[in-house]
């Protein structure tokens, strides 16, 4: 796929950020050409964003870099847990929850684990794999006006540096622009939610005694809940770059000019319970926790992605991480429909998928802050601990969208968390063998749609060939069982039929983002009918 003669560009990407470098990384993978521009002159260079659920790595994994992101975050790699206390030195001290995975059982879903990896750690790495992959990424470049016809997006683009304009011309424009997003306010696009519910300030600092006060306790971030010292304190090196993020009331008149080095310092030594702790600020930053949602997260050709159509609060990092996912899931119907294996009406899944996936998780992210009294945000008193983590970072589902047989009604992000290999909800991880070589299932996943077929399952083996051929659709066929391409491993774990809901004859289709597409447990009378049908609904190809 390259651009056309005129020079049209398959995608342009606004945002060149967290959302919109995974963009570039994920579109990058899959050959589709596309232009990144971001205003600022290049990535963070603040610690914040930190968290990186096990499905984000899974994402990583499969797109070349997870190795990379856990060496550049190896400096936390032993970072586990939220701690809450009255002061470092205080009498008060709680482990709001002590591990990610305990007992490691996390094992048995997942070939990938949580990351603590902080945005300006992360950001570089994205970067150095989308641009090896040939995205073309312009840091200082601003989007200065957009607009759209049946055919495709005009943008007008400006350095920063120099001033100079181009016009550029793309099939999609992707919006990773940020909460406060100018592309989505210009396409009038609203948003639903309760809207801003605490503002912090970020506050960078160097503190070298504030590690033996710390001592052992290697937590990801401990809520200080004294009045005089109230925040939450982060690690950067767990040696002497640390950050502290401070109350900071906006709506009561407080101007961010008030947070002076000498305000700061004073806060984080009462958060310590150090008087006399030596620290050296190094920047601040402000930042608002809200929950909001855009009401559609397209218009035409231009997709909202990660904060400009989702807002929400940091606990948990759930905004992050939904938008990263956000961007895997448009990567690669943008690749299909540009790559003409799939109707242009593909596309309007991508919000109807995604959407409600942001509303119930962002809703999840403020019952945690209010679970951890998180600094700054009035708790309603009762609130109770929330359970069942991964219903979020793995359970959430597409009862609408690209799928057939999904259950309609059910809920985008349910209460548990349940691998069924149903429709609509992420292909289970199993362990497989490819000419003894060990693989997890999911690793089959990412550029084509492939269909799964039991041991027995050869009918759909011979239908889906003939079928991926006549629509021109590039499908991949696997049988697994002993003696086939695909052998499940000997290692522990999900017996593969039984992960995905199957017996010996049955087949199951996965999307290229690992997504079930469709199954069915047995042979079917006419399985090339059947599967041709399938596929030209999950396509759009009708």
């Amino acid at each position: 796929m390259k651009p056309t003669a005129d020079g049209r560009l398959p995608v342009l990407i606004v945002g060149g950020s967290l959302v919109g470098l995974s963009t570039s990384l994920f579109l990058g993978r899959l050959g589709v050409p596309h232009l990144l521009v971001e205003k600022h002159a290049g990535t963070s260079h603040h610690p914040r964003g930190r968290g990186n659920n096990v499905r984000t790595m899974e994402l990583f994994r499969v797109a070349g870099v997870e190795s990379a992101i856990r060496q550049a975050a190896s400096v936390l790699a032993e970072n586990h847990g939220i701690l809450q206390a009255d002061t470092l030195t205080g009498a008060e001290q709680e482990w709001l929850f002590r591990e990610i995975d305990p007992g490691g059982a996390l094992k048995r879903f997942s070939p990938s684990g949580w990351c603590l990896c902080s945005q300006n750690d992360l950001e570089p790495v994205l970067l150095e794999h989308a641009r090896r992959l040939s995205g073309d990424i312009r840091f200082g470049t601003e989007l200065v006006s957009f607009e759209q016809d049946a055919d495709g997006v005009t943008a007008l683009l400006r350095s920063r540096e120099t001033g100079a304009e181009e016009t550029v011309r793309a099939s999609y424009l992707v919006a990773a622009d940020g909460p406060r997003s100018p592309v989505r306010e210009r396409l009038g696009i609203g948003q639903t939610g309760p809207g801003d519910l605490f503002h912090n300030v970020s506050i960078t600092f160097r503190a070298k005694r504030l590690a033996d006060v710390v001592g052992d306790r290697r937590f990801i971030a401990c809520y200080l809940t004294d009045p005089a010292g109230a925040g939450a304190l982060l690690p950067v090196d767990n040696q002497e770059q640390w950050v502290f993020h401070a109350p900071w009331h906006p709506e009561n008149g407080e101007a961010l000019e008030e947070f002076t080095d000498e305000r700061c310092i004073a806060h984080i030594r009462a958060a310590a319970g150090v008087p006399d702790l030596e620290v050296e600020i190094t920047g601040r930053a402000p930042w608002h926790a809200a929950q909001r949602v855009a009401e559609r997260y397209s218009a035409g050709r231009v997709f909202l992605a990660g904060d400009s159509a989702h807002e929400m609060s940091p606990t948990g990092a759930f905004g992050s991480n939904t938008g990263i996912q956000d961007a895997h899931n448009l990567a690669w119907k943008l690749a299909a429909v540009l790559g003409g294996w799939a109707g242009a009406s593909l596309l309007e899944s991508y919000g109807r998928e995604r959407r409600p996936v942001a509303e119930s998780t962002s809703a999840r992210a403020t019952a945690r802050s209010a679970e951890h009294r998180h600094p700054g945000y009035e708790v309603t008193p009762g609130t109770g601990r929330q359970s069942n983590v991964l219903a979020v970072a793995l359970g959430y589902r597409y009862p609408l969208g690209a799928v057939v047989g999904a259950d309609a009604d059910g809920p985008a992000v349910p209460d548990t968390f349940a691998a069924d290999g149903s429709p609509g909800g992420r292909a289970p991880h199993v362990r497989l063998r490819r000419a003894g070589v060990a693989l997890s299932s999911l690793d089959l996943f990412e550029t084509v749609p492939v269909l799964l077929a039991g041991s027995d399952g050869r009918a759909w083996r011979e239908a889906g060939e003939r079928v991926g051929k006549r629509l021109g659709v590039p499908l991949t066929v696997h049988r697994v069982g002993p003696g086939l391409e695909l052998e499940q491993g000997p290692e522990p774990g999900p017996d593969f039929a039984e992960a995905y809901g199957i017996g010996a004859e049955g087949a199951v289709l996965v999307r290229p983002d690992g997504f079930v597409a469709w199954r069915s447990a047995e042979s079917v009378g006419e399985p090339e009918a059947v599967l041709e049908a399938v596929l030209r609904s999950v396509l759009c190809l009708d």
